[in-house]
């Protein structure tokens, strides 16, 4: 991992961090799942700042100033007390920035987990999550980020997060529809109401149940219904008008169920495992089209490995 003679360890840091969809229908702030879509990152301690980033959004990932891994790098280290040894980045960037996908989450990770690597600090992945939760302010994509596969979190307590990280069993195909243009999540955020009714509360628990026997057991006839949502959804899907549309089609054939990506705008299709992806890809495309819509379609799969699965990362202490 290394290409100093002196200190190896401190001196690089390889990365790979997974693009994560947060709520899936019912599981508000709650749950996220990640994909096989990667921003990876070769860090050396160098004299200066310095990114060179490929990929997708080269320009916002490319950029030192502002940059949301290296603020976050070097907020984690001072706070710390550490010195801040400043960093040549390598970014290779897989997913689309600010449209669902968690890319501030993996950002903050990244930033979270070089300072741990270059500021030699003994932190575990609960402590980890919790801080790029805390920035964050829900630990649903950074705890998928960081543990990979399904993962529900809670904070517990201001620095920590509690996480519990799910196989999912079986094959479980997806499809992205992604639009061309971003939606902040802080507007996202605006548009939900301060209350919420008791039975909308109680429909969304007893979803997210199903939802998680769907991933536990491989029970894709599940998804339909466990993806029904009363919380976010019906408030957002005017942002989202992908959302209304493509929830159109679940159920219907090689379309298990459609859920928002996070806070929008992009939607997550989950796909019957034998389906024709082409096919399903050509007959969502004229959807859409014939109501006026565009996305650019994905095709992805669950990803196992999060941001600590790297080489060298969880045998490190």
């Amino acid at each position: 991992m290394a290409s100093s003679k002196t200190n190896p360890r401190t001196q690089r840091l390889q990365l790979a961090l997974p693009a994560t969809s947060a709520n899936l229908g019912p599981a508000f702030d709650a749950a996220a799942v990640a994909f096989d879509l990667f921003l990876a990152i070769d860090a050396i301690a160098s004299p200066d700042f310095q990114i060179s980033a490929t990929g997708r959004d080269p320009e916002i990932c490319g950029r030192v100033d502002d940059h949301l891994i290296l603020e976050t790098y070097r907020g984690v280290l001072r706070s710390e007390g550490k010195p801040v040894q400043p960093l040549a980045l390598k970014i290779r960037n897989d997913f689309p920035i600010g449209k669902g996908f968690g890319s501030s989450a993996a950002a903050r990770v990244a930033g979270i987990a070089l300072a741990v690597h270059f500021g030699s600090l003994k932190w575990s992945d609960d402590r980890i999550v919790g801080e790029a939760s805390r920035r964050e302010h829900h630990p649903d994509n950074a705890s998928a980020c960081w543990m990979g596969g399904l993962s529900v979190a809670r904070m517990n307590g201001p620095n920590e997060a509690q996480v519990a990280s799910i196989k999912p069993k079986g094959k479980w195909p997806l499809l992205l529809a992604v639009p061309d243009e971003p939606l902040a999540t802080e507007e996202a955020r605006r548009v939900l109401p301060p209350q919420y009714s008791r039975a909308d509360v109680v429909a969304n628990i007893q979803n997210s149940m199903l939802l998680l026997a769907a991933f536990a057991q491989g029970r894709p006839d599940l998804l339909k219904m466990s993806l029904d949502d009363r919380i976010h959804q019906p408030y957002r899907s005017p942002l989202c008008p992908l959302l209304p549309e493509l929830q159109k089609l679940a159920g219907t054939k090689g379309v298990l169920g459609v859920a928002l990506s996070g806070a929008g705008p992009s939607v997550l299709v989950f796909l019957e495992p034998t389906v024709s992806e082409r096919a399903v890809k050509a007959r969502i495309t004229e959807h859409l089209m014939n109501a006026g819509l565009f996305a650019e379609l994905m095709s992805t799969r669950i990803s196992l490995k999060g941001g600590r699965d790297g080489r060298g990362w969880i045998n490190r202490k």
